[in-house]
């Protein structure tokens, strides 16, 4: 295997590598074996084009267009033009998958349930990586600077999945991918110069024996090499966790971590923290409340429903907001011979908890918050507008505690059917199991109460089902039915479950999520702590509106509706409860204060929209634009990098030419190296003067440019070569011109300015001889055909007469 072939074989591996770490973010991991395979394509595409030979450049382009249409082919076949063509539509096809691929990020914790969204995301940054370090390491044969693409991906990686001990080996897979890199660049450039001594053998061959390149034991440089690389690595593995877990680094600021500090609990969606919240070593309290309820363990606080089955999650629907009505519509299908009782209460949020959502009883009827609050009409939810969040709120809400009896809700009739028809929906890739169960949990029911009431038990008590929070979240069709089988997980497991179990059974169901009514407190008010996080399932009867179901056990309390005997029911005689301090309007936010996803997916930020919610009349910028104001930048910011680009292929071109051995290789080689000198000095702003011998030529270099002895006398043995193959009778290789090339260059660089020396890079004065290449070829090129012009036949011109 040629040496280019191994530098792309290593490239390859170690993005693959560097990938790994990003496996554990996303369940099931199968987006790998994606990638893995459009990875390979992509550096074989690559690999193909350098045999050609082509530009360093269209090489790059080329990959660049492969990976897009292979993205094209993958995500967005169906908008593609010909089915793989990335056209307009599929490009919009592509935006809107990375816009909610975002939202989905922050949607949930990880492990994130792999959508198309997601799945994008992640192959798609594998790709652009494993561009990146190919470019760097194989076309432009730079390895070292390889690893900065490949530590990003490591550090994305880490920083969302909170490293430990997994992350450590993640890091040391990584980490021996860029070393593997490294190593073979290293073994490319010393076989370049032929074989390598590799320190007298043992042998009776002696110093024969050093010159020839065993393969039966590493060479010298490729040993030491390894020892280096073996140092570093354990030194990086060894100080950071030395420093960060406990060591000189440490420090004692507060946070929001284990330590007792103060922080932010933030999120969009109530599910991304569900799962970590019941993990808290300490329940720190999120909010406290006052109520004249008679029966505390049913206040529930709802903080929205999610109403939408995809089959990958559950998700709110697209709804519009409006603003908060002083009093609260009545509940849909709430009938009014259902007992109700109005109860009072006053909510205070803590200062740690930022929600986007205000925790509510359900149903509520009036809400006296101040602040920047828009209402949700159909899932009764009050969503913060323009960066309004839940931090130190204080509230009143007035809000009803339905009370139906166990013959209300089996007389109940059927439900309309438009909300049959959305909230029984269910996705195809709902396992059969799930519908099979159904059926044989609630066989011999007649009723809609009798079979929700036989599948809270299902859960609740007869299925042997166990509450572990240990176990992986997820709320799609797989999560589903992976739970159905172990039969152990938490409030998310059992509540999407018996939703998505009451769906195929017909009646129309949703999960609701929040908190459940915590814990009480010696001054008779209550206390709701992280802990306390809850999700339970909402099932729609005629006649009573949306009604709680709990199928989770150990958490929270059946309603008394599904219990056996169900009294009547009677309330308690409400008193007053504490009076409210509600919070007046707050002031503008800051520049810092940030806006749902959901919100931000649609363009709505700052308007009158639900999360998820229909396209308002100011959608504000569309994809379109801003993907080609992207595109239009990354050209802009390309053909700005053109001049370095080309700078560094022509100094690589010169100073790696041919290798022959005739008098016309060695007057090339030198000639080339004369002319890298030449333009090294000119990108400093020192211009060359072609009225000079190669002599005095030389001698100005090392005036203007200030150089020392070493550097000095490597121009003068370069210019001495170029005067010896231009006018000696037999024209003779002289070595280590490449090695005096970069003395000269690191000696020019020394003395130059900062500004200088970064122009000379970024914007080097040499790089017009591309112009003046181009004005060379459009004259050749108009002389030629001007010339075939004058070839071509005349024809008569018809005189008249």
């Amino acid at each position: 295997m040629s040496g280019r072939g191994r530098l792309a074989l290593c490239a390859f591996a170690a993005t693959l590598l560097a990938a790994g770490s990003m496996r554990p973010l996303v369940y099931p991991a199968t987006w790998i074996v994606q990638a893995t395979f459009l990875l390979a394509i992509q550096s074989g595409v690559g690999a193909l084009a350098r045999r050609v030979p082509l530009p360093r450049l269209l090489i790059v382009t080329v990959q660049f267009l492969v990976t897009l249409v292979m993205l094209t082919v993958a995500f967005a076949r169906g908008q593609a033009l010909f089915g793989f063509l990335p056209g307009p539509e599929a490009v919009q096809r592509l935006a809107d998958l990375l816009i909610a691929g975002a939202d989905d990020v922050g949607r949930y914790a990880i492990p994130a349930p792999a959508t198309d969204g997601i799945r994008l995301m992640l192959v798609g940054g594998v790709l652009l990586i494993g561009l990146a370090v190919d470019t760097l390491a194989v076309t432009f044969r730079s390895a070292a600077p390889a690893g900065l693409p490949l530590l990003a991906l490591y550090s994305v990686a880490a920083g969302l999945s909170g490293g430990g001990g997994a992350g450590r080996l993640w890091f040391l897979l990584a980490a021996s991918g860029y070393l593997l890199l490294l190593l073979a660049e290293g073994r490319d450039r010393i076989s370049q110069w032929g074989r390598v001594f590799g320190g007298t053998g043992r042998s009776s061959t002696g110093l024969a024996a050093g010159l020839e390149m065993s393969s039966g034991r590493p060479l010298a440089p490729v040993r030491t090499g390894w020892r280096i690389g073996a140092l570093a690595l354990g030194m990086a593995l060894v100080v950071p966790t030395s420093a960060l877990d406990g060591g000189w680094l440490a420090g004692s600021g507060s946070g929001s971590g284990k330590g007792g500090g103060g922080g932010t609990i933030s999120a969009v969606n109530p599910l991304v923290s569900l799962q970590n919240d019941l993990n808290q070593p300490e329940n720190r309290q999120v909010m406290s409340y006052r109520t004249n309820s008679g029966n505390p363990q049913d206040f529930y606080l709802r903080i929205l429903a999610l109403d939408q089955f995809t089959g990958s999650e559950w998700r709110p629907s697209r709804r519009s907001l409006q603003d908060v009505p002083k009093r609260l519509p009545n509940p849909d299908g709430l009938a009014t011979d259902v007992a109700v009782t109005e109860i009072r209460s006053n909510i205070s949020a803590s200062r740690s908890y930022q929600q986007t959502y205000l925790p509510l009883p359900y149903p509520a009827t009036e809400v006296k918050i101040g602040g920047r609050w828009r209402y949700e009409s159909a899932g009764r939810t009050l969503v913060g507008d323009r960066g309004q969040t839940t931090r130190g709120a204080q509230y009143e809400v007035s809000s009803l505690v339905v009370q139906p009896t166990a013959d209300q809700l089996a007389a109940a009739g059927p439900a309309s059917a438009a909300m049959r028809r959305e909230y029984t929906q269910v996705p195809g890739s709902l396992p059969k199991v799930v519908k099979e169960t159904a059926d044989r949990v609630t066989k011999g029911a007649t009723t809609n109460y009798e079979r929700a009431v036989k599948l809270q038990n299902f859960f609740a008590l007869d299925g042997r089902f166990s509450y572990d929070t240990s176990v992986t979240s997820g709320t799609g069709s797989a999560a589903i039915g992976r739970f159905l089988k172990d039969k152990r997980g938490f409030c998310v497991h059992f509540s999407f479950t018996m939703a998505a179990m009451a769906r195929t059974l017909g009646i129309p169901a949703r999960v609701a999520v929040g908190f459940t009514p915590g814990t009480g407190q010696s001054d008779g008010s209550m206390s709701v702590g992280l802990r306390d996080a809850h999700a339970w399932p909402e099932l729609y009867f005629e006649g009573i509106g949306w009604t709680r179901f709990e199928p989770t056990p150990t958490r929270g309390s059946a309603p008394e509706y599904t219990l056996p005997d169900t009294p009547t029911g009677g309330s308690a005689n409400p008193s007053r409860p504490q009076a409210s301090a509600s919070a007046a309007p707050s002031a503008a936010p800051s520049a810092s204060d940030s806006c749902p996803p959901q919100l931000r997916r649609q363009g709505e930020c700052g308007s009158s929209a639900a999360p998820g919610a229909a396209a308002p009349k100011d959608p504000g910028t569309p994809v379109g634009s801003i993907v080609l104001v992207v595109l239009a930048a990354l050209l802009l910011l390309a053909l700005l990098l053109l001049p370095l680009f080309w700078r560094v292929r022509v100094r690589t071109r010169r100073l790696n030419s041919s290798a022959g051995r005739t008098p016309a290789d060695a007057t090339a080689r030198t000639l080339a190296a004369w002319r890298e000198i030449t333009d090294t000095a000119w990108d400093h702003g020192i211009g060359p003067d072609d009225s000079l011998t190669p002599r005095k030529a030389a001698a100005r270099v090392v005036r203007l440019g200030r150089l020392d002895t070493d550097e000095a006398a490597a121009v003068h043995r370069v210019a001495g070569a170029v005067e010896q193959v231009l006018y000696a009778p037999q024209p003779r290789a002289t070595t280590g011109l490449a090695e005096d090339v970069a003395t000269v260059r690191d000696g020019v660089r020394a003395s130059a300015d900062d500004f200088t020396r970064i122009r000379a890079v970024v914007a080097p004065r040499s790089a017009v001889r591309v112009m003046w290449a181009a004005s060379e070829s459009w004259s050749a090129l108009v002389g030629r055909w001007a010339a075939w012009r004058r070839g071509l036949p005349r024809w008569p011109s018809r005189q008249r007469g």
